[in-house]
């Protein structure tokens, strides 16, 4: 860091880091986005320099034998992402404690699908949760609830760094002493690898003889560890693997992946990395086809190569996210939160895969759209505490977002439980609507802006 001039913005936010105790790999990865931003980059990546994804090989097409998925699961240990409170949904605890069925919270389906695993193929599996600092305390009370799941001396959970907000005006580090908690901020899932290399993560599973890790996000409740892919993954020699699935209507500003054309390395591209004027591109199903579901493969030995060469910070495509310093509150002080996204790493391993799996490994809850989808019976739980979609494709489900964007609001104007969903295609919900007991959506349904009350066992019926 000594080779660059400091600015004072930088400087501040630094010593406020160190202060905190955030260690060195995380402060330098801060450090260079911060520069980046400085000079003006955007993390922007245009339609015309990559190509789209074509024909990953197939999860449907691969063979591994029984014997071969369990060695590789026994050799696989799991992290999960678990660093956010939800705020995007009103919510002010770990989005992981959130009830999805019942009374199972993310963080519930996680662990006993885990738990579940264990006990059918003999793996240890560690299962390890990245938190933040606004979620630890939460989620290790949690975990309490399953003695069971430690693995030898692994921990079970890893604190990630945080950083300072910043003006966007200046790029100083914003004062907020209203709540001075919201002077900070995760830096974004890019943060795993500081937060591994600081922990000694990698170093501590090889030794425990493990030799794959699979990183998926804590809201997305198809992310199971999986025989198939870790045999697969196992198979290839590769170092890095994405997961990918077919993108449908709802996750039109879902990442992807792509092929870089200067070098033809895999690149991944999220919203915040596109330009509003290439928007029609990103969410065009037909040209980006593939859905980046955030679940990688690592060979173990291989990050701690790509680690030790970096110094523990990977030089990842920088992510400015434009927030305000009270999320809840649109008239505080506009700030940018510098992050980065851990499937940026891609680019950074020279033989990188993706992998074409189905939708059953992607569910992902960013919006009560998918919340509602996923409580609702177009779902069951099964016996080892996987979701199971009864019919496919899942109807489309998209909710007005200032009466149901919130939690709050979205319970309130569902008391007695989900509509059935099982024979709709879609479920456009344009006003202020409060739904009874046990109704029933058919076909394509549409509540109209004026809002009102859908009566107790009322068929809405968009067939015809």
């Amino acid at each position: 860091m000594t080779e660059h001039p400091v600015a004072p913005g930088l400087a501040q936010a630094l010593e406020l880091m160190t202060d905190a105790g955030v260690a060195r790999p995380a402060r330098e990865a801060f450090a260079r986005h911060y520069r980046d931003l400085e000079e003006g980059v955007t993390g922007i990546v245009r339609e015309s320099t990559i190509a789209p994804l074509q024909d990953p090989p197939l999860l449907a097409d691969v063979n591994v034998d029984p014997e071969a998925q369990d060695e590789a699961l026994a050799r696989t240990a799991v992290v999960r992402l678990n660093g956010g409170l939800g705020t995007s949904m009103g919510l002010s605890a770990p989005k992981s404690l959130l009830p999805v069925r019942g009374e199972l919270t993310f963080l519930d389906l996680a662990v006993r699908q885990v738990l579940a695993l264990r006990e059918r193929t003999g793996a240890r599996l560690p299962l390890i949760f990245l938190d933040s600092f606004s979620t630890r305390r939460d989620t290790l009370a949690h975990l309490e609830r399953y003695p069971e799941l430690a693995v030898d001396d692994l921990p079970v959970e890893v604190l990630q760094s945080q950083e300072p907000k910043l003006r966007e005006d200046d790029l100083t580090p914003v004062s907020w002493p209203a709540d001075p908690r919201l002077e900070w901020c995760p830096p974004g899932h890019g943060d795993l690898y500081p937060a591994l290399f600081t922990a000694g993560l990698v170093d501590r599973l090889l030794d425990s003889g493990f030799d794959q890790l699979l990183v998926a996000n804590i809201d997305n409740v198809g992310a199971v560890p999986d025989g198939r892919v870790a045999g697969w993954f196992a198979q290839t020699g590769a170092g890095y693997a994405a997961e990918v699935c077919p993108r449908t209507p709802m996750d039109r500003k879902g990442g992807h992946l792509a092929r870089r054309r200067s070098d033809g390395r895999l690149v991944l591209r999220d919203t915040a990395q596109t330009a509003e004027e290439e928007m029609h591109l990103f969410t065009d199903e037909t040209r980006h086809p593939w859905v980046h579901c955030n679940n990688l493969w690592f060979r173990l030995d291989r990050l701690r190569d790509l680690l030790a060469e970096h110094g523990g910070s990977l030089p990842l495509p920088v992510i400015r996210n434009r927030k305000t310093v009270d999320p809840t509150d649109s008239g505080s002080t506009p700030v940018v939160q510098v992050e980065s996204a851990m499937g940026g790493a891609v680019e950074l391993v020279d033989d990188a895969v993706a992998l074409g799996v189905t939708r059953e490994r992607f569910l992902p809850v960013k919006t009560t759209n998918e919340l509602m989808l996923l409580r609702s019976d177009v779902y069951e739980l099964t016996d080892d505490l996987r979701l199971d979609a009864v019919r496919t494709p899942a109807p489309v489900v998209t909710l007005a977002k200032e009466h149901y964007g919130h939690l709050g609001d979205f319970d309130a104007r569902l008391p007695s439980g989900m509509p059935s969903l099982r024979e709709a295609r879609s479920l456009t919900v344009e006003g202020d609507w409060t739904f009874g007991r046990d109704v029933t959506v058919r076909g394509d349904v549409t509540l109209g802006p004026e809002g009102g009350s859908v009566e107790d066992g009322a068929v809405l019926d968009g067939t015809t």
